[in-house]
């Protein structure tokens, strides 16, 4: 919870400091470009580098801004009375969205090398405008969920705040069937192609309200996601998927996502968030024994994202059920191919995971397989 500033803050610091982070964005996303391309598996060492190093810098970037009163310094001269909900609101939108910039800076340098590794037409100019426009998406949803946090009463209740994000949670992933649709551009799509899909999904087992094709052609990723709460799935599909994958890799993959809508992996990471809520909520506002409350949160991130890894295993085994273990190993060997990278291995177990390493996943279906042909013989 943020006490709400009385009077503006002058903007010339926050500006200075802008554009300090955006100067050492850019040299960091310059620099790990450099590194990564010159890795073993450049293109899987990017996405850690856009994980694990592009997120924390945009992460600094929107503290250091927010401390500076940032938002309040621009809303001022334009909003009368912005400490109000509105100027809120807005100048928490604006401090998200300055941190996206900050990403962005650093994400600039990084597509001349992706182009490179993965050997794709992918111009700066378009990879920029189409995150961008995801940014600016997520900025505001993100904006949201902190001015709660900023609106809330001096003394608020630690329930009410709970309940508050598990609803912006909850609200997120019922609306991120349209909020995808919004912030990538997509297509419905029909004749032959909208044939194929229905008969691979039938194929699958995967049952969706409806479909939406991703153009991917420049990059060329070839997605593939369920979108929505229990219910109300809407599938997600890559131009680039119908047109690299054949017919027994895009089943065993659609087989895949029949998987996870059926272990509810989306319900057990959004779940994960709302109980970690309760707690961390509770030892921010100070209502009681903080490093226990903390302690509670961050027993429950561990346990829910334990639940979601072994959600994740169970949709391969499911896929498995469906398609033959086998062909679900050789579609995701294929996956990574088209993607030119090598399938990640975990020696040591990362208790934070979200997600399991796309090698440990093709090694335990590849187990199951000679696991059944001892069985057999």
């Amino acid at each position: 919870m943020f006490a709400l500033q009385s009077s503006p803050p002058p903007l010339g610091p926050p500006l200075l400091a802008l554009a300090v982070l955006l100067v050492a964005g850019v040299a960091v996303g310059a620099l790990g470009s450099a590194v990564a391309r010159r890795l073993s598996n450049p293109v899987g060492k990017y996405r850690l580098f856009y994980a694990g190093v592009l997120v924390p810098v945009a992460l600094l970037a929107y503290v250091v801004l927010a401390l500076l009163g940032f938002g309040a310094a621009l809303v001022a001269p334009a909003i009368p009375g912005s400490s109000g909900p509105v100027g809120t609101v807005f100048g928490s939108f604006l401090e998200v969205l300055a941190a996206g910039v900050v990403w962005l800076a650093a994400y600039a340098p990084t597509v001349r090398g992706v182009r490179a590794v993965r050997d794709v037409d992918l111009s700066t100019t378009r990879a920029l405008a189409r995150m961008a426009r995801y940014v600016l998406g997520v900025s505001l949803v993100v904006a949201l969920a902190l001015s709660l946090l900023r609106l809330a009463p001096a003394g608020g209740s630690p329930v009410v705040l709970a309940a508050g994000v598990a609803l912006l949670a909850t609200g997120f992933v019922v609306a991120s069937p349209w909020l995808l649709a919004a912030l990538r551009s997509t297509s419905e799509p029909t004749g032959p192609t909208a044939d194929r899909i229905d008969a691979l999904r039938a194929r699958a087992g995967l049952d969706v309200r409806d479909v939406r094709v991703l153009d991917t052609a420049d990059e060329e990723t070839a997605e593939v996601v369920v979108r929505g709460p229990p219910g109300y799935g809407r599938l997600f599909v890559a131009s680039t998927f119908l047109e690299r994958f054949d017919d027994r890799v895009a089943t065993a993959l659609l087989a895949v996502q029949a998987g996870r809508v059926r272990s509810r992996v989306l319900v057990r990471r959004t779940a994960t968030v709302v109980v970690a809520a309760g707690p961390l909520v509770a030892a921010v506002t100070g209502d009681g024994p903080r490093w226990l409350l903390l302690g509670l949160a961050a027993v429950a991130v561990v346990v829910g994202l334990r639940l979601t890894r072994s959600g994740i295993h169970a949709a391969d085994a499911y896929a498995a059920e469906q398609v033959g273990a086998t062909a679900v190993a050789d579609a995701l060997e294929r996956y990574a191919d088209v993607h030119g990278m090598e399938p990640a291995r975990r020696r040591i177990p990362n208790p934070l995971s979200v997600s399991v390493p796309l090698g440990d996943r093709i090694d335990r279906l590849r187990e199951r397989v000679d696991a059944r042909a001892g069985e057999g013989g």
